[in-house]
This record gives structure tokens, C-alpha cells and sequence, in this order.
């Protein structure tokens, strides 16, 4: 993922402007890959270092790779609100990622922190191939149940959620958390492993229905 296969552009979103990037593989993508940022009233952007890995890796894997700015971070206009707006933000940038390169493409829904809240309110509406959720955020915001095949990661000392929220959320449906020993909420020194046991599960699987 270089600045060269990056593209920048607002779009006419829900509160106004809405600021979107998107890496896009060479050949033929075989999916689109949504990323969402972390809380922007508490310096979350897509530029952010774990929103970034998650671009990266889904690039790696052949799938356009989107972040978008929520609603008053960067370019994109409006407010923050509560996750309500956020949510039709996610889906204005999906809907322009699709008008783009294709309705027919798998979706994956990718999230850290606050972003993993937006994005199970937006698999509630849409149809998608899997979801990844890094540092849920748990106890802080209502998550919904997700499906059975979602990716959860979790850092053992997040100072944010704690683990064992988490466990809690994930428990009743009996939902595995892939966890960091010794790892913090923003994965620090851990963002090559982070794409490494995404990347890995995601080629094993792959390898399981060839």
C-alpha cells in the first residue's frame, strides 16, 4: 500500500463533505474492505496507525481497502454524534465505494475502538463477507451481536476496555477473542503482528474452501 495506488476525494455525505481514502489493488479486487477510525473527539482519524494496518492488510489481500474521516475529522463536515451519524457516514462511504468498482463485491466491515461500535450498527443493514473488530469497544458503547465467523482482537492490558468486558460481550455468544499478551488498546510495537494474524486466518481460510 503506497501513496501511489491511494486515492483522496470528498463525497456529498449525510452532514455535508465526507472525506474518503481508498487503496486499490492493481489487478481485479475480490472484495471491499471498510475501515472505520477510532473516537474522533479523542484524536481518531484514518490516519490512524491500527486504521492503517487495517487497510493495509486487506490491500494486501486484493480487496479495496477504504477509510473515510467521520463526520468533523479532516475534511469531512458535521459533528460528532454519538455514533448515529457516524453509522450513515459508514454507509454513505460504502455506498460510494460500491457505485465505484461494484455491487457485486463481497464486503468486509473492519473497525478499532469506537470504530468497531459504527461497524456492527452498519452490518445490522448490510450483507457482508466478515467482520474484524480490534480493541471492541465494549462497556464504552452498545455493540450488537455479531455473526459467528467475526474477528476479535484484544489487547490482555488494554487500558481501555478492559479484557475482561470483552469476555463478557463475547460469552454469551460464544464468540472466540483472539488475544495480545501484553498489548495495549493502540497495539504499540504490535501493528506488524496484528497484520500478520489477520493476514493468516484470512489465507487459511481461503485454503480451507479451495
Amino acid at each position: 500500500m503506497t501513496p501511489r495506488t491511494a486515492e483522496r476525494v470528498t463525497i456529498d455525505g449525510p452532514a455535508g463533505l465526507l472525506e474518503i481514502v481508498s487503496n486499490v489493488p492493481e489487478s481485479a479486487p475480490r472484495g471491499i474492505a471498510l475501515v472505520a477510525h477510532p473516537h474522533p473527539l479523542q484524536g481518531g482519524t484514518l490516519d490512524n496507525k491500527v486504521a492503517q494496518t487495517l487497510a493495509r492488510t486487506f490491500f494486501a489481500l486484493g480487496y479495496v481497502a477504504v477509510r473515510f474521516n467521520f463526520r468533523g475529522v479532516g475534511a469531512s463536515a458535521g459533528a460528532f454524534d454519538e455514533g448515529n451519524g457516524e453509522t450513515e457516514d459508514a454507509l454513505a462511504a460504502l455506498a460510494d465505494a460500491r457505485q465505484r468498482w461494484g455491487h457485486e463485491l463481497p464486503i468486509v466491515l473492519a473497525g478499532f475502538s469506537f470504530g468497531t461500535f459504527v461497524q456492527t450498527r452498519v452490518a445490522r443493514t448490510i450483507a457482508t463477507e466478515r467482520l474484524v473488530l480490534v480493541g471492541p469497544a465494549v462497556g464504552r458503547f452498545s455493540l450488537e451481536a455479531v455473526p459467528a465467523n467475526t474477528i476479535v482482537i484484544h489487547g490482555e492490558q488494554d487500558e481501555v476496555v478492559p479484557l475482561a468486558d470483552v469476555f463478557a460481550w463475547a460469552r454469551p455468544q460464544e464468540l472466540p477473542v483472539i488475544v495480545f499478551p501484553g498489548c495495549t488498546h493502540f497495539f504499540h510495537g504490535r501493528l506488524p503482528q496484528l497484520q500478520r494474524t489477520i493476514a493468516g486466518m484470512w489465507q487459511r481460510d481461503d485454503a480451507g474452501a479451495s
